[in-house]
């Protein structure tokens, strides 16, 4: 298995390699731009190739180079990035490119251990761009090649614990001469073929030697931990209106939605306000689910710093999708 399973996985990847828009075709001798190897790895984190590729084309057109990035406004930043989510990713972006030109002139480093040492880069983040940029031949494990390698091997340990083994097994097969076609070869297979459900066995490069093909089992693998039940939190959202614009603040630059544009409102807590609203969402984070309820009010505090942002542009505020969905549902309310 060792001696042809990167042959063949290459030899598919050479065939039906996904067209994406950070990505080198194979046999290309175009050379990988770093920079957009990073924006696009860390734009695809916990999010899907369809919701990163619009996000992707406008960040580029705004800021072509590392370095452009690094001189970016963080607001304007910020605002671009709206609807993607994770925000800290946004903050952790600004902090790369700005160590990126600071420390390297403006060169991103070659080496994994360099590479995790920048912000917000950790162990997948610098192995995909080492192997892919660089053709290092580094072990990269993303999500969908955690679910290849984990019924190839028939790898039953329940994640995180079965990270280890996936990368024990994978590491004798990274190739030394085509290591960053072999990491996005096997992130397509996974993508493509060996799907959460409904795997396309039949036409796997890896079918002959693949424990779990056949078995009924296969789409419980890899196998996740049980959910724990998220705690609900509660928050009020206020819609402040002066001559067609609407009263809009920034939130403070670290925890959730840091940096961001938003209506103004009081803290998240785990009791239900009393009060009624015009329109009210649910929204899911990571670690809680949000009911966020707007309510009208009259005037502002005066002493809080904000903006008027008028309502037939709020497009271009760069509200995240919590408060579009909030204002949205108010205003198709009200027709």
């Amino acid at each position: 298995m060792v001696r042809d399973f990167a042959p063949r996985v290459l030899a598919w990847y050479d065939a039906s390699a996904r067209v994406l828009p950070w990505r080198i075709a194979p046999g290309s001798d175009a050379v990988p731009d770093p920079y957009r190897i990073w924006l696009a790895e860390v734009m695809l984190q916990q999010t899907t190739v369809a919701a990163v590729a619009g996000y992707f084309a406008r960040f580029t057109e705004c800021w072509p180079t590392v370095a452009d990035l690094a001189a970016a406004e963080d607001a304007d930043v910020m605002a671009a990035w709206a609807g993607l989510g994770y925000y800290a990713r946004a903050r952790n972006l600004l902090a790369c490119a700005r160590a990126v030109v600071a420390e390297h002139g403006g060169r991103f480093p070659e080496s994994e251990a360099a590479l995790r040492a920048l912000p917000g880069i950790g162990d997948y983040t610098a192995a995909s761009v080492a192997a892919i940029a660089f053709g290092r031949p580094a072990v990269v494990v993303d999500a969908n090649i955690e679910r290849v390698m984990a019924r190839h091997r028939l790898i039953a340990t329940p994640l995180p614990l079965a990270k280890r083994e996936i990368r024990a097994a994978l590491m004798p097969l990274v190739p030394q001469d085509r290591p960053g076609d072999f990491a996005q070869a096997l992130m397509d297979l996974g993508a493509t073929i060996c799907t959460p459900r409904s795997p396309v066995c039949a036409i796997c490069p890896l079918m002959a030697d693949c424990r779990a093909r056949g078995r009924p089992d296969i789409e419980r693998l890899p196998v996740k931990p049980p959910k724990k039940a998220k705690p609900r939190r509660h928050g009020l959202a206020h819609w402040i209106v002066r001559e067609e614009r609407v009263w809009l603040v920034r939130r403070p630059g670290k925890g959730m939605l840091g940096g961001m544009r938003a209506l103004p409102g009081g803290d998240w807590t785990d009791t239900r306000p009393t009060e009624s609203g015009v329109a009210e969402v649910n929204h899911g984070f990571t670690h809680f689910d949000l009911t966020l309820k707007l309510v009208h009010r009259e005037s502002h505090d005066a002493a809080a710093e904000g903006e008027w942002w008028p309502i037939s542009d709020l497009d271009a505020a760069g509200l995240p999708t919590l408060y579009r969905k909030l204002i949205d549902k108010m205003l198709e309310r009200d027709g």
